[in-house]
């Protein structure tokens, strides 16, 4: 034995044998010289035991006896009695090199959970391990997995807006107004059914193929109290119902390569695919007809996106892609670039270039309705060829305690013909967006502020409206806000046009999103508001909105109009929803909303007509139930 772990054992000996002498004084010196007979140059003189010095008369009693369960330190009484096992005829554990080195394999390990009845797989329960959704791969295969889905979407909208009368005939025979009455009343039921198929392990790395398709059918019912809202055919009734089945998704996604030990990678999708080339929607988020090829790097720190899409037509009363028709002369080339943490921790920025090519100024594109499209029936009424290139940069994120979104871009391209003059003509537009937000507890505070350029002299040679691709904004309550989600008709400045587009914020002046053609000969935006998220509970979220609209110059409404002066304030758009998720998911959705506008002078001046019509309101009743 060591030297050093000698003099350990006879330092606890000592202490042990120290213990002993203050339960029994007089073995002190026989316990000393046996630890001290070990080493005969480390003896010293034995040591007198201490005296004990009785305690005074007014002490308190002491009890020398330990608390039950309780022992002093050093002190051992008993020692457990040895353990000996009788096992008769038991046979020796098998040595370890008995055992494989090598992991055994499981002839279905996806299955074994359910197998041992850890988990209750049912084609009908989202909530457990599901075949249907994609946690269990196909029989017979290793990696191929299958994930369906269906979404019933359900919407009651109750609304009133300005609706001019008909010129050959009205439903109300008699009537000399300009405008008849407003109140209007859709229904849709949308379903919607999607299935993915996939190969790889995608809990923690890209898939290495995806095949997926989405089908969507719409039925819809529509009551005005108008003729030739509807149809173009005043013979038509004032009331329609129609259905739809659209092709919102069929592509190929292929998993070029891993670059990176973190599956940094690079893949290619193509076909019709969803695509969004900023975080809130508001150049162009459509599913469209293309080929996008993106990835990351830097541990996902960048993404980049470069794609091109040939667009689809629309179905008129759905807005479903309609592929029975010939595809637009419409062209969207995107490359984008993404970094988190830029420049701050917790905001991720996004520059991109956008390029739309338009040549469909030879066609002639009348909807299912039979109102007129392309061209657009303002101005001069011809068709028109147009390249546009928009460059911007959006922010996403927070920065500190403070929320924030913006969006910024800038418009420069030639129109083949400016619907005022017939000639070419400059584009110059730009676009602003921001929404800055700050949380306490269970309430977010919102302040959003937007502005879209407007042509100030719709004579000359240059168009300065700006005017997006396709535009679906999540900003300023999205679609449960009146002026976003209401169609108001440009009544007098142009047939078949509108000032705003359904679920759009741009007072662009074009028939439609779905099938016209960018205008860049219009007013103008602006939107300046505020808002606020209350989490009551985390199923129940209601949410308020608060915004003033207008246009920035007046000077294309009042060519269109003919008038000398129409003022800028368009109106007050005041909403509030209510939105309960009773399982605290996104499987069961149900909202109700409520709108009203208030009119502005500029409003009011380019739809004068009786009191009863002061406001305007919409409600919005929303179920979504998704598997």
């Amino acid at each position: 034995m060591r030297r050093s772990s000698f003099l350990a054992l006879s330092a606890v000996a000592a202490f042990a044998g120290q213990a002993k002498a203050e339960q029994d004084p007089g073995r002190a010196p026989a316990a000393s010289a046996a630890v001290a007979g070990h080493d005969a140059a480390a003896q010293e003189p034995a040591q007198a035991p201490p005296q004990v010095t009785a305690p005074a008369a007014d002490a308190p009693p002491t009890d020398d006896k330990p608390l039950d369960g309780r022992r002093r330190p050093g002190r051992v009484e008993t020692y457990p009695a040895p353990i000996t096992q009788q096992n008769p005829g038991a046979v020796r554990a098998p040595p370890p090199e008995a055992f494989p080195k090598d992991e055994i394999p499981v002839p279905d390990r996806w299955r074994l959970a359910g197998a041992l009845g850890v988990s209750h797989p049912r084609w009908f329960d989202p909530y457990n391990q599901n075949f249907l959704k994609g946690d269990i791969p196909i029989k017979g295969t290793r990696d191929w997995f299958l994930n369906a889905s269906a979404i019933s979407d359900t919407v009651i909208e109750p609304r009133s807006f300005p609706i001019p009368v008909g010129v050959q005939t009205t439903e109300r025979a008699g009537s000399l107004d300009v405008f008849g009455k407003n109140t209007s009343l859709v229904l849709a039921q949308t379903f919607i059914v999607a299935a993915s198929l996939v190969k790889g392990s995608t809990a923690y790395k890209p898939p290495e193929y995806e095949f997926r398709v989405a089908l969507a059918a719409q039925d819809n019912y529509v009551d005005v109290p108008e003729r030739r809202v509807l149809d173009v055919r005043p013979s038509q009734p004032s009331h329609r119902n129609d259905a739809f089945i659209g092709v919102q998704e069929a592509f190929l996604d292929y998993h070029i390569r891993n670059v990176s030990d973190r599956y940094d990678f690079d893949s290619v999708r193509i076909g019709i695919q969803p695509f969004s080339t900023d975080f809130r929607g508001f150049l162009f988020q459509d599913n469209q007809l293309g080929v996008r090829l993106f990835g990351n790097r830097d541990n996902n720190r960048f993404q980049y996106n470069l794609a091109a899409f040939w667009r689809l037509e629309k179905d008129t009363n759905s807005g479903l892609n309609d592929v029975t028709q010939r595809l637009r002369d419409d062209y969207v080339f995107v490359a984008n670039v993404y970094r988190q943490d830029l420049p701050v921790p917790g905001l991720t920025s996004q520059l991109t270039v956008v390029y739309n090519r338009n040549r469909e100024a030879g066609q002639i594109h009348v909807d299912r309705n039979g109102f007129p499209e392309r061209p657009a029936l303002i101005g001069n009424l011809r068709g028109r060829d147009y390249d546009v290139t928009y460059l911007g940069y959006n922010a996403d994120g927070h920065w500190g305690r403070i929320n924030f979104t913006g969006s910024a871009y800038y418009a420069i391209g030639e129109d083949r013909n400016s619907i005022f003059t017939s000639k070419k003509a400059d584009i110059r537009a730009y676009f602003v967006a921001v929404e800055p937000s700050i949380d306490f507890d269970w309430i977010r505070v919102r302040l959003n502020g937007l502005y879209a350029s407007g042509d100030k002299n719709p004579y000359d040679n240059t168009e300065r409206g700006f005017d997006a691709v396709f535009e679906n904004p999540q900003f300023a309550g999205a679609d449960t806000s009146y002026w976003i989600r209401q169609t108001i008709p440009f009544a007098g400045g142009g047939r078949v046009i509108a000032i705003n587009n359904r679920n759009g914020v741009l007072n662009a002046l074009r028939p439609s999103k779905e099938e016209g053609q960018s205008n860049f000969n219009n007013p103008g935006t602006t939107l300046f508001g505020v808002g606020a998220d209350f989490d009551v509970t985390p199923q129940l979220r209601i949410t308020t909105n608060l915004n003033h609209l207008g246009f920035v110059n007046t000077a294309v409404v009042q060519a269109s109009r003919q008038e000398g002066s129409i003022p800028k304030s368009l109106g007050w758009d005041a909403s509030v929803s209510t939105i309960y998720r009773p399982l605290m998911t996104q499987n069961l959705v149900f909202r109700v909303s409520g709108a009203v506008f208030d009119p502005g002078k500029g409003f009011k001046d380019l739809f004068t007509n009786a009191q009863r019509d002061k406001r305007y309101y919409s409600i919005l009743i929303n179920a979504i139930l998704t598997f």
